[in-house]
């Protein structure tokens, strides 16, 4: 019990772009895979066993106990940008981040150890996951410096709102995260990442988007992102 306790729940989530039920997902470019032979969010293995678990929040609660040291309390992450808010997150999102780190999918040495399948079964995964997606996004959220917001909507609603929605609400059926209440820079530090190939498990639909995209450019979509309201369905 208390292994599994020490499960890190989610460390480093954040925004697994959207998958396709209908139409095969592409490849992803420069997946951190073993093989090779990463294919976006395709709907196999752990991951699938995690999303047809039922989970249990109440016992997601406990094992998270552990992970607070770095996601805080009530998985509200930290305004510095070295943990994401995981509260309000989508089950889905949260269960492919976590099976993709364990895999090799999405590289985090420091999350690895809490969540490698030595310590966390795929239940474990859905129990952290029922947890944290019921939990509260209060707008106390790291923000940006407010200097250019009408730029930073621009570039929002021409190149991300058809996936995560005008308030960056997401879409849970389609792995598409929830992107209100997030922090500034934990958010500005992902879209860099995924702009310079930097992270294995993009999509590579995102990546066509932020590689375009200068640092002013991303720092302002990010400040806009920022200010949403939280907690939008």
């Amino acid at each position: 019990m208390i292994i599994r306790r020490a499960i890190s729940a989610a460390c480093l989530l954040v925004w697994a772009v959207s998958a396709s039920a209908q139409t095969p997902p592409p490849k992803a470019a420069g997946g951190d895979a073993a093989d090779g032979a990463y294919v976006w969010n395709a709907m196999q293995g752990e991951k699938l066993v995690a999303l047809g678990a039922r989970g249990d929040a109440a016992r997601g609660e406990i094992t998270f106990e552990i992970c607070q040291g770095c996601h805080r309390t009530h998985a509200l992450g930290r305004p510095d940008g070295s943990y994401p808010r995981l509260a309000g997150q989508h089950i889905t999102v949260l269960i492919k981040q976590m099976t993709d780190v364990r895999a090799g999918r999405r590289r985090n040495d420091v999350m690895l150890p809490f969540i490698d399948k030595h310590v966390a079964s795929p239940q474990d995964i859905a129990d952290i996951a029922a947890y944290l997606t019921k939990l509260p996004s209060p707008p106390n959220n790291g923000r940006g410096p407010g200097s250019d917001l009408a730029r930073g909507q621009k570039i929002y609603e021409a190149d991300c709102v058809s996936c995560h929605g005008q308030g960056g609400q997401g879409d849970a059926a389609q792995f598409y995260p929830r992107l209100n209440g997030q922090h500034y820079k934990y958010m500005l530090h992902e879209m860099i990442q995924i702009r310079n190939g930097m992270r294995g498990n993009s999509n590579p639909r995102m990546v066509e988007v932020v590689k375009t995209l200068n640092d002013a450019d991303l720092e302002a979509a990010a400040d806009y992102l920022s200010r949403l309201p939280t907690g939008q369905p």
